[in-house]
């Protein structure tokens, strides 16, 4: 059971994640949408989707929770009183989202010192929404709702991986990820925050990433755990400021995923 405090932590997340989608859907799959490159150097997009999104959910946090911190992707962080801090990333997967997949989706966490207590993961056109933490671990989507729960899988060669992308970060980090990727059973790429949701819902069994930023895994780390996976960075340490990522359905295939990994949890 929830308090009456977590209950208003979870009526102000889902209010923020019907905010963002009813902003975010009219862009998507819009050909008249233009993109900003934040990283002239590479790629980085950003669209007026992620802006305008994160600007309404911040809206609905300075109504209902105006002592509480934000970090977020577009508009930085701002310091709060309350010791809870509400970390958002709009549109995570913005790739994905002006390439028309549906596998990008809102991120929506609230922490507190130790890190994510509770977190969604949103994903619009589909309709699905992720949810764990605060006693909750659920799946709301076309299906109607059903509870999550990771699979029980313990082997490598039976397991299914997942990252976003096949260079996953610097040289070194790639080589350890297809070192490891070699011993699964299956490969996938290109999922963004939707291979964490498969992870809670008992599709795959692994998710491996480095670079990350606190707003691309807050909420995830809070629905996989709640779904009764673990994350971690490299070493076995906290994800939840980003870096690098390994998100698993058991401690076995943890443990053993870590062993080939061997990071440097930078």
């Amino acid at each position: 059971m929830t308090t009456a405090s977590n209950d208003v932590l979870i009526a102000v997340a889902h209010e923020m994640a019907d905010a963002a989608r009813q902003v975010i859907l009219p862009f998507f799959r819009n050909k008249t949408l233009t993109t900003d490159n934040k990283a002239p150097a590479d790629f980085d997009p950003v669209t007026e989707a992620d802006r305008a999104a994160e600007r309404a959910m911040r809206d609905v946090l300075a109504a209902r929770r105006p002592d509480d911190g934000i970090l977020g992707e577009e508009y930085g962080a701002a310091a709060g009183t309350s010791g809870l801090t509400w970390v958002l990333d709009p549109i995570d997967g913005t790739r994905g989202f002006i390439s028309g997949t549906p596998t990008w989706g809102v991120l929506i966490a609230v922490q507190d010192a130790h890190g994510p207590i509770y977190g969604i993961i949103d994903q619009p056109y589909i309709g699905e929404r992720f949810e764990g933490g605060l006693g909750i671990s659920k799946l709301t989507g076309p299906h109607g709702t059903m509870d999550l729960q990771t699979r029980d899988t313990t082997a490598l060669d039976q397991a299914t991986i997942l990252t976003t992308f096949p260079e996953v970060g610097r040289p070194e980090e790639a080589q350890a990820f297809h070192a490891l990727a070699r011993q699964t059973q299956l490969t996938r790429y290109g999922m963004d925050c939707y291979g964490y949701a498969l992870v809670a819902a008992g599709q795959v069994d692994l998710v491996v990433e480095a670079g990350l930023n606190a707003y691309d895994i807050a909420a995830p780390i809070a629905v996989v755990q709640a779904a009764g996976g673990i994350v971690t960075n490299w070493s076995g340490g906290p994800a939840h400021e980003g870096g690098q990522v390994l998100a698993a359905a058991t401690a076995q295939l943890h443990a053993a995923a870590l062993a080939v990994l061997g990071g440097d949890a930078t």
